[in-house]
């Protein structure tokens, strides 16, 4: 699989890409240090084309440079949000008189390859909330932490990057709810189901001080073994740990919301606990669940 060309800009200054960063006042942490990826990629290619700046990208550069992306064996979808980064860089850059025409008007990307999301099987499911394989050495208080953590991701469905910037004041364990700062500083309120409550209660009346060290931030609800906030590659070596075969994060997204849709949910409230600002991204779990459903009547119906 390729990996990004860089992860900083060789020059951020001829290429105008920081003040376009810095214009993203609404997008998440994530989403901007995505596009500076996605931008820093395109910038090195340039320049090894000897384009001298963004007046000389044409829809055809964009094109090329599209098309050298899949002959590196880039994904579709990886492809396409490339694209989509680079469509809101010209954009920015026609906007702000930086050029005179927006090259990226009318240009295509492959669209992604459309598989459905991972939901886990009941036996993954159970292992990872349950029933994680006991190690030699493991320290009750990291075991507490990782509890809450799995809890959370599976019974409120919240993205990793979410679960990690969460703070003490966004957790209301009394009432059952979390307040969660999602893609485009968006806010919403998702309930806690008992076990993600009492596993956060739990975490945080003793595990959290025994990791706590006095440059922790006050403001983190989840600490790593060094004190610090919690990434979101810890919480994948986590789920690692605890699960029988890697799990990303986000499959204990897609596993809450294809359960909602199961037992009955509204598309609408799922939408709502999801954080979707649009439906029709709610509604590949409809597939999703459609398809699990029916494999469950192929496996166990007499006459299926």
């Amino acid at each position: 699989m390729p990996t990004e060309d860089l992860d900083a800009l060789p020059d951020t200054g001829a290429w105008s890409v920081e003040p376009f960063l810095a214009s993203l006042t609404a997008a998440a942490p994530n989403t901007v240090a995505a596009y500076r990826r996605d931008l820093a990629g395109f910038v090195t290619w340039a320049e090894r084309a000897e384009l001298a700046g963004p007046a000389a990208i044409t829809r055809r550069t964009l094109r090329r440079y599209l098309a050298h992306l899949a002959t590196r064996g880039y994904a579709k979808r990886s492809i396409a949000r490339k694209a989509s980064a680079l469509r809101r860089w010209c954009g920015w850059l026609r906007r702000t008189g930086v050029i005179t025409e927006d090259p990226s008007v009318g240009l295509s990307a492959p669209k992604g390859d459309g598989r459905l999301p991972r939901v886990l099987r009941d036996d993954e499911l159970t292992t990872l909330l349950d029933r994680p394989p006991a190690r030699a050495g493991d320290d009750p208080v990291l075991l507490e932490r990782d509890q809450a953590i799995v809890e959370l991701l599976y019974g409120s469905g919240l993205r990793v990057g979410e679960l990690c910037s969460l703070r003490p004041e966004d957790l209301d364990l009394d009432d059952g709810i979390v307040r969660v700062w999602g893609k485009g500083s968006k806010q919403r309120r998702v309930p806690l189901g008992d076990p993600s409550r009492d596993a956060v209660r739990t975490w945080m009346a003793h595990g959290r001080a025994a990791l706590a060290t006095d440059e922790s931030p006050v403001d983190a609800v989840f600490l790593n073994r060094r004190g610090r906030r919690l990434t979101p590659r810890d919480v994948r070596r986590i789920l690692d740990r605890r699960a029988p075969t890697p799990v990303h994060p986000h499959a204990l997204r897609h596993t809450f919301a294809t359960h909602l849709l199961d037992g009955g949910a509204d598309l609408r409230v799922v939408q709502e606990l999801l954080g979707h600002s649009d439906l029709a991204t709610t509604q590949l779990y409809t597939h999703v669940s459609k398809e699990r459903l029916r494999r469950v009547v192929d496996s166990t119906h007499p006459r299926a």
